[in-house]
């Protein structure tokens, strides 16, 4: 028993010159509960058992899940949808369309087009039949309605033909066209290309008079 006794004492001297806040208790092992390593009891950072980066465990984020469910529902293209848009309100251009999930759960291309003159309508296109929906005026007071009609004079470029220089950069599948303004005060067209190998997304910046690609970005979130 004395031996015994000695042993345990050699063991916890030990330990306590290492440092480490080992169990030393007495004989029937009492007291070991408060002494374990920190580092030992300390919980994972993540589930994962990793550094956390928004990526599901089969290595795609949710909006990379979310492109690839959407797009390939979608059996009307961006032209088609912008197309259907102008055809239901007359007279009048693309400003912007966006690929999206209606309320009732089916994609649809919204939309936005414009008279000359500034007044903007929102129309929401079916992606699977390519029907346009009834338009609905957009309540711009005078001032944003000549600010979109200066914007669409000086953008000589069409959506279909900055989408053009986008997929020729970059082959892919247009999800959004959208007129737009960049940090220099330059008419841009927004164009969004996803590409279905890694369901990443492409934002390109294309100038909306001269066609020359501005601006390149891949969102891989």
């Amino acid at each position: 028993m004395t031996k015994r006794v000695r042993a345990v004492g050699a063991v916890c001297a030990v330990a306590l010159a290492g440092g480490l806040l080992a169990a030393c208790g007495d004989d029937d092992g009492g007291g070991g509960s408060n002494s374990a390593s920190p580092s030992a009891s300390a919980p994972s950072q993540t589930a994962g058992g990793g550094q956390s980066s928004g990526a599901s465990p089969g290595g795609m984020t949710e909006d990379q899940r979310s492109r690839k469910a959407l797009v390939p529902e979608a059996k009307t293209s961006y032209d088609q949808a912008l197309k259907a848009a102008t055809g239901a309100v007359s007279g009048t251009r693309g400003v912007s369309v966006e690929l999206k999930r209606g309320s009732g759960g089916k994609p649809e291309w919204v939309t936005e087009v414009a008279t000359e003159d500034g007044k903007a309508s929102t129309v929401r296109v079916d992606a699977v039949s390519g029907k346009a929906g009834q338009p609905e005026a957009k309540k711009n007071d005078d001032d944003d309605m000549k600010e979109l009609a200066d914007r669409l004079k000086r953008a000589t470029v069409t959506p279909q033909q900055a989408a053009a220089t986008a997929t020729g950069r970059k082959s892919g599948t247009v999800t959004a066209v959208e007129l737009d303004t960049n940090d220099q005060k330059k008419e841009i067209w927004s164009v969004d290309v996803v590409t279905k190998n890694d369901w990443n997304k492409t934002t390109f910046d294309v100038d909306a008079a001269s066609r020359k690609i501005l601006r390149e970005h891949v969102d891989r979130d």
